[in-house]
């Protein structure tokens, strides 16, 4: 998941997100997202599913196995 905090940052700023906006939108704490954004942590399956869902893209996309 090398890639997993720019693709979020690359997202988020194409959706025009703030991290408390994401976090509104999704249900996910805005401090989780932060510490993903600042590659502290790494996010769960379940994470990675909601925000797949909310970016209409692939989990795969999100984590950096394909463009």
């Amino acid at each position: 998941m090398y890639n997993f905090p720019k693709r979020l940052g690359e997202l988020m700023k194409e959706y025009g997100l703030s991290q408390n906006k994401l976090s509104i939108e999704t249900g996910i704490s805005q401090s989780e997202i932060a510490r993903w954004l600042m590659n502290e942590r790494k996010p769960n399956v379940d994470c990675l599913i909601t925000l797949a869902k909310y970016f209409k893209c692939s989990i795969d996309y999100l984590v950096g196995l394909e463009d």
